[in-house]
């Protein structure tokens, strides 16, 4: 297993290299030398276990004079379903594709790098919590334990913590969220083969080979956060596997089929002007 480690005191250029080294050597579907060119930032926000949050922003083509519409993917909430980070790296090189470029973009590879790391990875972070039940959701208070208690009979992959928000991980996405006022999300998960959705806009009933299948809204889930409580569209892609990519044309099918319904349900171009908070 490869460790990750940066020298005492490292600048957020070293930190970022070394995240990089370290996926390099542990996911076979992404390249160190590819993740180096990227324009990664590592935030100051630190995981328990003291490891990064990355992110990468990319603006859009050629929008003077007008604000794109803002899409916010995240990989890797958990660490065990390594595929969702790996087709995370894979978009980043084709978000320069004309279609792509019409839109800005966010993306956060690994937000669980905690459970990534883990040996064996996990799906929960350091501190055993699932950060998809962390969320601080309206219902959080009242149903989240009483559904991991009663629904899940104390499952620890999905201990949704000792209160809303608590994990830093967690914090850290909905500041995302908050910054980056995002009018789509798009979180990528494994091993369900399907489509889910929470949110505004008309559901998408397909990308490739996966179709929607509504999984239903969870305390602390991200859909139930942004899609119900934010009414910020999210479209939650289960890949078939977590640890065998899908292939090359199937993953193409995907993205095609995404951006397709992204151009007819998230229009190309906001009103120009101040955005209203969420």
């Amino acid at each position: 297993m490869p460790v990750f480690s940066v020298p005492a005191q490292a600048g957020e250029s070293e930190v970022v290299d070394a995240w990089c080294d370290y996926l390099g050597n542990r996911l076979r579907s992404v390249s160190a030398d590819a993740c180096h060119a990227q324009n990664f930032v590592a935030a100051e926000v630190r995981t328990p276990q003291g490891n990064p949050l990355v992110t990468r922003d990319i603006p859009a083509a050629g929008q003077a004079g007008t604000e794109a519409k803002r899409i916010l993917v995240i990989g890797g909430i958990h660490g065990d379903e390594l595929t969702s980070i790996s087709v995370v790296f894979r978009w980043l090189d084709w978000l320069g594709q004309a279609d792509a470029a019409t839109y800005q973009w966010r993306v956060i590879p690994v937000a669980n790098p905690d459970g990534l790391m883990a040996k064996p990875s996990t799906r929960v972070n350091a501190n055993g919590v699932d950060l998809n039940r962390n969320f601080q959701t309206p219902d959080w208070d009242r149903d989240a334990q009483d559904y991991w208690v009663k629904r899940t009979r104390r499952d620890p992959r999905r201990y949704p913590g000792k209160s809303a928000g608590s994990e830093a991980e967690t914090r850290w996405l909905q500041d995302q969220i908050a910054d980056y006022r995002p009018d789509l999300i798009i979180s990528v998960h494994a091993p369900y083969n399907l489509l889910d959705y929470d949110g505004p806009v008309p559901e998408p009933m397909r990308f490739g080979r996966l179709s929607l299948n509504r999984l239903g809204v969870y305390p602390g889930s991200m859909g139930n956060y942004a899609g119900v409580f934010k009414q910020i569209p999210v479209i939650t892609i289960e890949l078939p596997n977590a640890t065998s990519m899908p292939s090359q044309r199937d993953q193409q099918a995907m993205w095609e089929d995404m951006l397709k319904w992204v151009r007819h349900n998230i229009k190309d171009l906001a009103v120009p002007g101040p955005t209203a908070k969420r």
